[in-house]
């Protein structure tokens, strides 16, 4: 039976030990060795203060979990009579040690079970054989608290630990099934290698490159720079300066010198029409590039012949004040006379007659 406990006791801590949340810790193997002074259970029949050895090994598997194997030895007289009891054994410790960074000292607690192997001498009354000798084995149950220190290699820990030793076979109290024993102990370590270092974090990948932007639609698109998409220019290749139609294709412009007039039957012109025609020699004079037809029209009273050649010198009449006030000679063309032959309104009204009447510059670009 006792043996059993001991078993389950070692596989709860290597399964407590497996489970512990993995992190950065030192988890280099050490070798550990101490000395403990017990205060031995009265019914021990010895010395209450003995000291004993320990020698062990570990590691932590966690940053908090350490598991050591240690051995255990102790000697100590009986009292009043030279008979001896060793008491020396094996067992598995599980450190829970509530670590802080910065700090050098860490306290800890202590669970742990082993192994006992007893060998008590006893007096036997009137017997030459004596002293009498009991050899066995039990197992032990121990918990404690201490401190521990980690500088490099080297560790020191001290502690405190009550031992329940489960032997039923004593000479000093026959029958008594546990021993309760207390030891304070201080011991070293002495790790093995060197620090394992983690991997270096991968460097960020390189962020890719935006993806190129989708290729321009052709309504997105103007070639010719007219102002009409390629999808509804159905001219790709107009001349900057024209005048564009909602195809994309140049249309005739005409701007219609609406209040220019001449006295009755004459091409001189009257006074009110210099204003409009400065207008038109300043907006010529701004764009240089601009060319235009200067066109005399008449209605349709009188003769056609007379009616030509008075929308001839009348054409002329607006000509000559353009070119008189700053209008290049080369943005003109003509001036040309069309008489009564391109009507825009009837002629059969006053006000459609007084429509046909008029001076135009017709854009050529």
């Amino acid at each position: 039976m006792n043996k059993k406990l001991l078993c389950g006791a070692v596989l709860s801590a290597l399964a407590f030990s497996s489970v512990v949340a993995a992190q950065e810790y030192d988890d280099r193997w050490y070798a550990s060795a101490g000395a403990t002074l017990w205060n031995l259970d009265s019914d021990r029949d010895v010395g209450n203060s003995k000291l004993g050895v320990q020698f062990g090994a570990g590691r932590f598997f966690s940053r908090n979990f350490s598991l050591d194997a240690e051995f255990n030895y102790m000697n100590p007289e009986k009292k009043g009579n030279d008979l001896l009891f060793s008491n020396y054994g094996v067992s598995l410790d599980g450190r829970y040690h509530f670590i802080q960074d910065g700090r050098s000292w860490n306290p800890y607690l202590l669970a742990g079970a082993g192994f006992l192997r007893h060998e008590e001498e006893f007096e036997l009354i009137n017997n030459p054989n004596s002293p009498g000798q009991i050899k066995g084995n039990n197992v032990e149950f121990h918990v404690g608290a201490g401190l521990q220190a980690n500088y490099g290699h080297w560790g020191v820990r001290t502690e405190v630990r009550n031992r329940y030793d489960n032997n039923d076979e004593s000479a000093a109290k026959p029958g008594s099934s546990f021993f309760n024993d207390i030891g304070f102990s201080l011991g070293i370590l002495y790790r093995f290698g060197e620090v394992a270092k983690s991997a270096p974090a991968p460097a960020p990948a390189a962020p890719l490159p935006p993806p190129p932007p989708p290729a321009p639609t052709c309504d997105q698109l103007d070639d010719d720079g007219d102002g009409v998409n390629n999808c509804e220019d159905k001219c790709p290749t107009s001349q900057a300066g024209q005048a564009i139609g909602p195809d994309g294709c140049p249309v005739a412009l005409t701007i219609d010198l609406r209040g220019v007039n001449y006295d009755f039957d004459k091409a001189t012109l009257r006074p009110e029409s210099a204003a409009i025609l400065d207008e038109a020699a300043a907006v010529l004079s701004k764009y240089p590039q601009l060319q235009v037809e200067v066109a005399g029209h008449t209605d349709s009273v009188g003769a056609e012949v007379y009616n030509q050649g008075l929308s001839e010198r009348r054409a002329k009449a607006a000509y000559d004040y353009l070119l008189a006030h700053g209008v290049s000679a080369a943005q003109l063309v003509g001036p040309n006379g069309y008489g009564e032959s391109r009507p825009i309104d009837s002629n059969d009204t006053r006000e459609g007659r007084a429509r046909n009447r008029r001076t135009e510059l017709n854009v050529q670009n």
